[in-house]
């Protein structure tokens, strides 16, 4: 059997694992605080058929061997995690992280999520809460007659009451980030859960430590580039169109094998 069937269907099924995490990529074109992913890979087994250095009957080394490739593999999706673009929305309760960090939200069972999507809401107890419901961490509570919500790029949360002139502080939010963010595991609605690769994480108050600040009434965008991932689509259709006609010229070959006659 010739090794091109299986060396060129290897290069088909990265192809399409590159062409599936593209089309995420761009179904999350308009997902506030989304982090496109990229697919690495890397080559397969190589068949040795002559080393390098080999001794010839005549006493020469040759100064190179003979190896043949056996196809490529996907290695790893790795989320890039460069800043989206803003937009500017006036909603006093629209977050964004001004560099590098995650919100904390508490997720049902009790365990720390993390997130880039700062769209957070008032729930009927007057938690600061994410879209799914899940309470920000540390939890803060805004009184039902509160006049004005003041978000600082510290993360200090104040609120102006009828009868008083100055804001009342509330509380503070506190941003994480990871010695590896990429180690992250993606488990969708935005939540990232920290992994052994991902580092234990690192929190602390916004503007300090590397963390970036808040900026109130701005929300983070997807950093996916549509155009980016247009040329990207059109070189793994390529490729994979090319694999393809590999396969084609290996099973020609083996017909011509087939049709010769004694």
């Amino acid at each position: 059997m010739l090794r091109t069937l299986w060396t060129a269907a290897s290069g088909m099924t990265t192809q399409q694992i590159n062409i599936d995490n593209i089309a995420n990529n761009l179904a999350n074109v308009n997902t506030a605080g989304f982090k496109k992913s990229r697919v690495n890979f890397e080559d397969l087994l190589y068949q040795e058929i002559r080393p390098a250095g080999a001794v010839t009957a005549t006493g020469i080394n040759h100064p190179t061997g003979i190896q043949i490739g056996l196809g490529s593999k996907v290695v790893s999706t790795e989320k890039i995690f460069s800043q989206g673009n803003f937009q500017q929305t006036g909603n006093p309760l629209d977050l964004t992280i001004e560099g590098d960090g995650f919100f904390q939200v508490t997720l049902p069972d009790g365990t720390i999520g993390y997130t880039r999507n700062g769209s957070f809401k008032i729930d009927a107890d007057g938690n600061l809460v994410t879209a799914e419901g899940y309470l920000l961490e540390p939890n803060i509570a805004i009184p039902e007659n509160a006049l004005e919500i003041i978000v600082g790029e510290d993360g200090t949360v104040s609120v102006t009451l009828p009868g008083e002139a100055e804001p009342t502080e509330l509380g503070q939010i506190e941003l994480a980030k990871f010695i590896n963010p990429s180690g992250l595991r993606s488990i969708g609605k935005n939540i990232y859960l920290q992994t052994a690769a991902s580092g234990e994480p690192i929190t602390g108050v916004p503007g300090e430590e590397g963390l970036g600040t808040i900026a109130q009434g701005i929300l983070e965008m997807s950093n996916v580039n549509v155009v980016e991932e247009m040329v990207n689509l059109i070189t793994g259709q390529r490729a994979y169109e090319i694999n393809s006609k590999a396969i084609q010229t290996g099973d020609e070959m083996l017909q011509i094998v087939n049709n010769l006659k004694r």
